[in-house]
């Protein structure tokens, strides 16, 4: 007998809001007597429509639309479910023995190339073996990058427990599956991904491993031709905005399918090409009526900034996943195929006019970075975020990019005297802002840039 799927979502419509749904008590309000094990199913299926999540004990209710706080301390490693994941897919494709001999040589050529193409700024054809080799050499490092971001706009209440989410050009997952992990247990997650290339594959077997609440689907379209159906609570667009030909129209467009409250977050490689590139954007579609709700700040109204807007945060290393230990364990050069490092740009974009630092000043006392040249040889005191962590080389004094979101030019501070007074500048994190009051500004003429004096005259304290 055909499920009447109907009657049993007619059912859950009317017990949600009463008590938690049980579907062994559900299976009694439908005529035809479905097992319970068929009324979870359809449950399950229909979890996004109704608005439910599953529990623990085999129940389901509604999902919170309030803001989620998740304990977040740092990515240490790729989830072992999904390094066995990409094993299995690799396994399947070359062999238990996948990193030797001559399919170990072929994956490793593989991402040397793609690793090249990149640095040449070449278009790289996503075929299997690409995906394959995306998936050993970038997975662990976007799945860590896009939970930094994503815990800034936790902190501020932006994510709830109720999420519709759209990913351009998602890949082979790894800022899905990052995202998917942040979120609390109880989090409900309607997930499209927009993926045209054979990466949706390796992704499809990820989807797999995702946790219970979350209710994926792939759309294998480009970004350029999807039709989004909607509003979404987040938009992401992961190391993808360097590779359209007309990044900003689509943003633009996606910018558009934004619920009233919803962010766009784009995420790039932290090189000055894609990394500058996305600031690029960022200013464009700000120019178009957007809001930059962060991490680079907006002080001064009216104003923003001109410089090369170079910006990256810098988390810690992460575990390299066993499978890349595997393919550089045979390699003359194992370095090349060991990516650990944690190094981002991102951006977040609204239409509601919020912002992250909710901040407007004014005032000739403060020193605004576009006047720094009026400032030259003078102490000032002045509020911006800092940008950057340390960028100096080895005992050099400590080095920061800073932006109150006036600057023309690139400016920095420098710590010269660590005292009490002036440690926060130091121990901020990225995106922090600081009130300064007594810096030294000075000219940079080798790099181009205004240098902020941070020494023993100087007070910094985190806004």
């Amino acid at each position: 007998m055909p499920v009447d799927r109907d009657a049993i979502l007619d059912s859950a419509k009317y017990l949600r809001g009463v008590r938690p749904l049980d579907p062994a008590e559900l299976r009694e309000y439908v005529a035809s007597q479905p097992r319970a094990a068929v009324v979870r199913q359809v449950l399950r299926e229909h979890a996004a429509e109704l608005g439910i999540v599953e529990r623990d004990d085999g129940t389901f209710v509604p999902a919170s639309d309030d803001p989620v706080y998740p304990s977040f301390d740092g990515v240490d490693a790729l989830p072992e479910r999904y390094e066995h994941a990409v094993e299995d897919l690799l396994v399947r494709e070359w062999g238990a023995n996948w990193h030797r001999g001559d399919s170990g040589d072929h994956l490793r050529e593989t991402i040397r190339r793609f690793k090249d193409d990149y640095y040449r700024r070449n278009p790289v054809a996503y075929d299997r073996d690409v995906a394959l080799g995306y998936a050993v050499y970038h997975l662990a490092g976007y799945y860590a990058a896009i939970q930094y971001a994503l815990a800034d706009l936790a902190r501020d209440g932006r994510i709830s427990g109720n999420l519709r989410v759209l990913d351009l050009g998602a890949g082979v997952g790894g800022p899905a599956l990052g995202l998917f992990d942040f979120l609390p247990e109880d989090a409900l997650v309607e997930y499209h991904a927009v993926e045209p290339s054979e990466a949706a594959d390796v992704f499809d077997r990820l989807l797999e491993e995702a946790p219970a609440n979350v209710h994926a689907e792939i759309h294998r379209e480009t970004a350029e031709d999807f039709e989004p159906d909607g509003e979404y609570d987040l938009v992401m667009a992961c190391s993808v905005l360097s590779e359209l030909d007309d990044p900003v129209s689509v943003v633009d467009r996606y910018l558009d399918s934004l619920a009233d409250s919803g962010t766009f977050l784009a995420l790039a490689p932290a090189d000055k090409n894609t990394s500058t590139a996305l600031r690029e954007v960022e200013r464009e579609v700000e120019s178009r009526g957007a809001t930059v709700y962060g991490p680079t700040p907006r002080l001064w109204p009216g104003d923003r900034p001109t410089d090369a807007g170079w910006s990256f945060d810098e988390r810690p290393e992460i575990e390299a996943p066993a499978f890349q230990r595997r393919l550089a364990e045979v390699s003359e050069r194992p370095s090349e195929f060991l990516h650990t490092e944690v190094r981002f740009s991102y951006a977040m974009l609204r239409t509601d006019g919020e912002r992250s630092h909710d901040v407007e000043l004014s005032g000739d006392r403060l020193l605004r970075l576009a006047d720094a040249d009026d400032w030259v040889g003078k102490r000032a005191d002045a509020v911006f975020a800092k940008l950057s962590r340390n960028l100096a080389d080895g005992d050099a004094n400590p080095l920061f990019k800073v932006s109150d979101g006036s600057e023309t030019e690139d400016c920095y501070a420098v710590l010269v005297r660590p005292t009490s007074l002036n440690r926060d500048l130091e121990t901020a994190d990225y995106g922090d802002l600081l009130s300064v009051e007594s810096a030294l500004v000075l000219w940079n003429d080798d790099e181009g840039a205004y240098n902020l004096v941070v020494d023993e005259e100087t007070v910094v304290d985190r806004v």
